[in-house]
C-alpha cells in the first residue's frame, strides 16, 4: 500500500517523493525556466503543492475549503504584493 491510500498519513511538509510520481500537475507555469507550482489530488480530498524543480522536496498539505479561500484572496488582489518589483 502506498501513502497515498493511507490518507490519515498525509501531513503538511512531508516529502514530496512520499506521495508519488503520478497525478502531478502544473496549472500554474509561466515563462520562468521550468519553475512552478505543482498540483496533486490526494485520495482523501486534500491538495498537495510542490515546487517542480525539488520534487523530493516538502509538500504543503491544503483543504479544498482552505484552496479556495487562498484562491479567492489571489483573484482580489491580496497577494499582489507577493508579484511587486
Amino acid at each position: 500500500m502506498t501513502v497515498t491510500d493511507e490518507p490519515f498519513s498525509f501531513y503538511n511538509g512531508m516529502p514530496a517523493s512520499d506521495l508519488g510520481d503520478q497525478g502531478w500537475e502544473s496549472p500554474w507555469s509561466g515563462p520562468n525556466g521550468g519553475q512552478c507550482v505543482q498540483t496533486k489530488q490526494l485520495a482523501d480530498g486534500r491538495i498537495a503543492l510542490r515546487q517542480s524543480t525539488d520534487p523530493t522536496g516538502p509538500a504543503l498539505i491544503y483543504t479544498p475549503q482552505e484552496m479556495a479561500a487562498f484562491v479567492a484572496g489571489v483573484k482580489k488582489g491580496m497577494a499582489d504584493h507577493l508579484t511587486a518589483c
